[in-house]
């Protein structure tokens, strides 16, 4: 459903998704790709942290926050909450230990936009420029939305743990963002 809804929201909003071009099937098959990427690497980061803690992590789904996201993808925007990986240990957890854990994810997509952006810079057209350009937008986006400093983001614990790190983070996030303007 999320690559659904980014695809649709890459091709246009709604009359993307009713066109059923073939235009629109590349456009789907390739967000999947890079979404699949993307949202996979992120969660199995938080959920690698938080195993290097020592704590029971599983993924799971919120499909409310799928529906949204598809919905919203009609009318042009994305609000992506398909889930996420829940941590629980039965000690206490430093505020350290949490900021990393939410970091994982976030410095994921940011490393994954990072590895994109040449591909973006020197394929414009075609397929490889589709894939590294949504690669990079997808990464990007993700990012910078995940570091929102409140419930339920993973800004707000690395916030809470190191505000160099966070603002450090967040900066090459939207720097990240707005370089897709620019491939």
């Amino acid at each position: 459903m999320i690559s659904l809804a980014f695809a649709i929201l890459f091709f246009g909003g709604a009359s993307g998704l009713f066109s059923l071009s073939f235009a629109f099937i590349i456009t789907f098959v390739i967000s999947s790709i890079t979404v699949g990427i993307s949202f996979l690497l992120h969660e199995l980061m938080h959920k690698y942290m938080s195993q290097k803690y020592r704590l029971w992590a599983e993924f799971r789904a919120f499909y409310p926050g799928l529906w949204f996201a598809l919905i919203g993808s009609l009318f042009g925007f994305i609000f992506a909450a398909p889930g996420a990986v829940i941590s629980r240990t039965y000690r206490p957890l430093s505020v350290e230990k949490r900021g990393k854990i939410s970091l994982a994810g976030p410095l994921t997509n940011i490393i994954l936009a990072l590895l994109f952006f040449p591909g973006a810079l020197f394929f414009r057209e075609g397929l490889p420029g589709l894939f590294f350009s949504y690669g990079l937008t997808i990464n990007s986006l993700l990012a910078a939305f995940n570091l929102i400093p409140a419930r339920p983001f993973d800004g707000r614990e690395v916030y809470l743990w190191s505000k160099r790190v966070y603002f450090t983070a967040l900066a090459i996030a939207v720097l990240s963002f707005i370089s897709t303007f620019l491939v």
